[in-house]
């Protein structure tokens, strides 16, 4: 089923040695994407509350180079969803876009054709997605079930379309359920890097095809197979953090899925430094509390950043007009993600939950 495919991608996969970056520094870039900058200059956008944080803007890149850092990091996001989804993957992508981002919509077979053109109209409607042109939607549906191979499928579907059409570092999948905590600027549910990716998709040797052939018959097939390939391989099993980087709240004693979050988990939400979260009902009134408190995003608009140039006072969408895409706003919610990261990274006992 998977040979076909995996040789229709060696227009990509060109012969030679791979530079493997580690998937530790996955966290390490969420971090420098959000890291406060101090500078000089003042914002010009005021869609942001100041603070003692400035907006770094940089020139294609050649301002972080000057600063010593290295180049921000982009993302490539697979938003998925059922029947019914179209209005929260909506609402997901318009509170994680970037324009140095790259997006892949996707709604199963149980969804209607009239959610899926739902979904491309908007897209082909929003000016600032049309202009970026970085955004998506899949035409022909995979079946997705909650047991056997199908989501694990679906994702490998997705990142060999997102490494053939998109530049981008680090791979996000998401569902019409999950929901961030942090701006932009700033189990089955992973973030893996591109270079692991191409390996997982192109596979140098036998282990990716071999484990997917061995998941295939597993029950819930998307909570090993990424985990097994990379904990197998020796360029990349000392590279992992064993933390998916989600908050979730689960009944005593657990079930299968993680409980509906609501406004009583919002305090829980916002002290885990996590920069997403999961599970959310359908326009549960926590979203609207995480959009004003955490993320300053109006209804149907995108969650501001330093990329967005326009003007809030007036009620007008600040994102409306743009400025660089390498101008970053940092928040409180970045500090707390600061946070995250360097406890899970302490020398003390980092190395002992790799791979275990």
């Amino acid at each position: 089923m998977k040979r076909t495919r995996i040789h229709s991608l060696n227009l990509f996969c060109f012969d030679r040695k791979w530079l493997i970056p580690f998937l530790f520094i996955s966290s390490i870039s969420l971090f420098l994407l959000l890291v406060t900058i101090p500078t000089q200059d003042k914002s010009n956008s005021t869609s942001l509350p100041q603070s003692k944080s400035s907006v770094l803007i940089t020139n294609s890149g050649a301002g972080a180079h000057r600063l010593g850092l290295p180049e921000l990091p982009r993302f490539a996001y697979l938003l998925s969803g059922t029947g019914g989804d179209a209005p929260p993957l909506k609402r997901l992508l318009q509170a994680v876009y970037h324009p140095r981002n790259s997006y892949l919509l996707h709604l199963d077979l149980e969804a209607s054709d009239s959610d899926r053109l739902e979904l491309a109209k908007y897209v082909r409607s929003e000016t600032v997605i049309e202009e970026f042109k970085n955004v998506m939607v899949v035409g022909k549906a995979n079946l997705v079930t909650n047991k056997g191979p199908t989501m694990m499928a679906c994702t490998l579907h997705a990142v060999a379309i997102l490494l053939k059409q998109a530049k981008w570092d680090w791979f996000i999948n998401l569902s019409a359920s999950d929901y961030p905590l942090v701006p932009q600027d700033g189990s089955e549910w992973v973030m893996l890097t591109r270079s692991f990716l191409e390996f997982s998709i192109c596979g140098w040797d036998n282990l990716p095809r071999t484990l997917l052939m061995y998941y295939t018959n597993f029950l819930s097939s998307p909570e090993g197979y990424f985990h097994t390939v990379i904990c197998n391989h020796k360029d990349y099993q000392n590279t992992t953090v064993n933390h998916d980087l989600r908050y979730m709240a689960w009944d005593n004693p657990p079930k299968q899925h993680p409980m509906n979050l609501m406004v009583e988990h919002f305090d829980d939400m916002v002290q885990s430094g996590a920069p997403f979260a999961r599970k959310f009902a359908k326009d549960d009134p926590v979203l609207n509390k995480i959009d004003k408190e955490l993320l300053r995003r109006s209804d149907g608009r995108f969650t501001p950043g330093g990329w967005c140039g326009g003007n809030s006072v007036l009620d007008e969408d600040p994102c409306v007009v743009h400025g660089s895409p390498y101008a970053v706003k940092p928040s409180g919610s970045s500090r707390r993600l600061e946070k995250l990261i360097l406890k899970l990274l302490d020398s003390e006992n980092f190395r002992t939950k790799q791979c275990k």
